[in-house]
């Protein structure tokens, strides 16, 4: 494969990721080529880092796709995959046979590696060639990460490598703390190298474009509302505020550069008097500012919890954005949730309080007509023709009747309403979804991720 298919299919790779980059910073990237030494890796890893990578977020998902398309070795491609033997970890590597030594020596070479010796890369490289391969039938094999850890058990080195390091010292102290931390990290960084170098072979195997389909996770504004993991959801979490403000910002530009008001008729007449009555310049009233009010009635079930506690806290940090907000959250009966959002609160311990405290379950099965009904006769008074009505939630009432009357009396007295769906739209009308039916009264939008959910809130300030 040529520079240049490299080059093109590592760009497309990066797209199909979901990472953002564009047909001039693929030329940028192929200029910066031009003036780097290509023999040093690193140096090419950080020209197309420079050009192609926006964000500190996407840096991981490029690492990966970086080392399928760019590897720092090569096995399968170029002939007959050598055995394991004495060079296996390369002719000037130091320290046992890593053909041959037995686990003990190997965890021994493992435990200086983790303490900071060199060589760690061909170590990882010669450890997936003894313990990695797997037979997979007559002429094929496979390739894992955890039997190479499995063999090795890197994280049972901790106690020893601390007693070496430490060396009678006090425990519990600094040093410790640093001490662990270190032998933390290379431990992560072994575990790195041994994936790195198994998604390789792999790729060399059944082709770099299908490896790199299934080894890199969308962006973290790119995943799935329904699909996030417990981590990636602290990671939302933890988005909240810079997202709010980034959103903030930009809504303030939008409101200082909208639409101009009415025309203001006499300064134009006046204006017009020194021009022979033409009207050369027009003058236009200022817009009077207009800040909603914000009604969010959000379904919390466990289906779409993820979705609606990260929206429920970005609405919350973009409170400053609207005159009054308050959120209502149900499953099959509703209660106001808005006392847990205090400013200043803290995040998890909201949401922990909101499980525990709030009146939102009754049988347990979520009915939006019964929370509907429930919300207009305990909180009519929530939503005027100053307010904007948000729901929330995936439109699966479990066959129980929608109450579409009741929805429709509240859009009405609304003065907007919308509806988020955290599920494809190629899903909305399967089984016991509603979506078709109230997204007649109340427009409805796919919000899966927060690039969505963030545009939506844009639209709607």
């Amino acid at each position: 494969m040529s520079l240049l298919d490299r080059h093109v299919g590592f760009v497309h790779a990066l797209r199909a990721a979901g990472l953002p980059v564009s047909l001039a910073e693929g030329l940028d990237a192929a200029r910066a080529l031009q003036v780097i030494d290509l023999t040093e890796r690193e140096s090419l890893r950080a020209a197309y880092a420079s050009t192609l990578v926006k964000r500190p977020s996407h840096r991981p998902g490029f690492d990966t796709l970086f080392d399928l398309w760019f590897p720092a070795s090569t096995t399968g491609l170029y002939g007959p995959r050598p055995e394991a033997g004495p060079d296996a970890a390369g002719p000037d590597a130091a320290g046992p046979d890593l053909g041959t030594a037995a686990v003990p020596e190997l965890r021994d070479r493992l435990a200086e590696l983790l303490l900071g010796a060199d060589g760690m890369n061909e170590f990882a490289r010669a450890m997936v060639e003894r313990f990695g391969r797997q037979p997979a039938g007559p002429g094929r094999q496979n390739w894992f990460s955890y039997s190479v850890l499995r063999a090795l058990s890197p994280e049972t080195l901790m106690a020893r490598l601390l007693a070496e390091v430490l060396a009678g010292q006090e425990r519990g102290g600094l040093a410790e703390k640093v001490a662990r931390q270190r032998i933390g990290e290379n431990t992560r960084r072994f575990e790195d190298a041994v994936s790195t170098d198994v998604r390789r072979r792999i790729a060399e195997d059944s082709g770099i474009e299908r490896i790199a389909r299934s080894a890199v996770r969308p962006p973290l504004e790119q995943l799935d509302f329904l699909r996030v993991t417990k981590a990636d959801l602290s990671r939302l979490r933890r988005e909240v505020q810079p997202l709010a403000r980034r959103l903030a910002a930009r809504l303030t530009v939008k409101h200082r550069l909208g639409h101009r008001g009415r025309l203001d008729f006499r300064r134009t007449v006046r204006a017009s008097l020194s021009s022979g009555g033409v009207p050369l310049t027009t003058f236009n009233k200022p817009r009077r500012p207009h800040k909603p009010e914000l009604v969010i009635l959000c379904d919390t079930s466990d289906s779409v919890a993820s979705f609606a506690h990260f929206t429920l806290l970005l609405t919350y940090a973009l409170r400053e954005q609207f005159t009054k907000v308050r959120a209502f959250g149900f499953v099959d009966t509703v209660d106001e949730i808005t006392r847990f959002f205090v400013p200043g609160a803290d995040v998890v311990e909201a949401m922990t309080r909101l499980a525990g405290e709030a009146d939102m379950v009754r049988f347990g099965r979520t009915n939006y007509g019964n929370a509907f009904e429930r919300f207009a006769e305990r909180y009519s008074d929530a939503v005027g023709p100053k307010t904007s009505l948000l729901i929330l939630g995936d439109a699966r009432s479990n066959y129980q009747p929608p109450a579409l009357e009741t929805l429709k009396r509240l859009s009405k007295e609304a003065r907007h309403a919308y509806w988020l769906n955290p599920e494809p739209v190629s899903q909305w009308d399967t089984g016991d979804s509603l979506a078709t039916s109230y997204g007649g009264v109340v427009p409805m939008h796919e919000c899966r991720n927060v690039v969505q959910l963030a545009a939506f809130i844009e639209e709607l300030a």
